[in-house]
């Protein structure tokens, strides 16, 4: 089970709105073994004239939110982003964008098998209902989803 506060979703979910058609991330950060204290949105690196539904994270800026998560005696507990299309590999059949992980997202979880990912699913500036959701992959390398309880 991955808890988190009701303030961090919100912090989420507005960031996903301010910046939606585009894909958004940060990361959760809190410590070692805990719930996470605090959201750390980060800008999407790749350009938007060329990949929309993408995210990636600015290498200086990733840096930066590591050294300031060390000095606070923190860690990586999430990577967090958006989705605000179907993915290449729709769950369902509903033709809406889903909190699930892509192809690329489960490739980048694997470079951080200790690290769950959660998935935020707009399917519009205004959807007051999004889906969000978190993932990690166990020891074989398998896509999970952690019950995700907001508190």
């Amino acid at each position: 089970m991955f808890r988190l506060r009701s303030d961090l979703v919100e912090s989420i979910v507005a960031h996903a709105h301010r910046d939606y058609p585009r894909e958004v991330c940060g990361q959760l950060l809190g410590p070692e073994g805990a719930s996470p204290e605090r959201y750390a949105p980060m800008a999407n690196a790749d350009d938007p004239a060329v990949q929309t539904y993408s995210w990636r994270f600015d290498p200086t800026e990733q840096l930066e939110v590591h050294r300031q998560a060390l000095a606070r005696g923190e860690v990586s507990l999430a990577v967090v982003h958006s989705h605000s299309r179907v993915p290449l590999r729709p769950m369902t059949d509903s033709g809406l964008p889903e909190a699930y992980p892509s192809p690329k997202d489960i490739e980048f979880m694997a470079l951080q098998p200790d690290v769950r990912f959660v998935i935020v699913a707009l399917k519009g500036r205004d959807d007051t209902e999004p889906e969000v959701r978190s993932f990690y992959l166990d020891e074989t390398g398998e896509v999970v989803e952690d019950e995700l309880r907001v508190e």
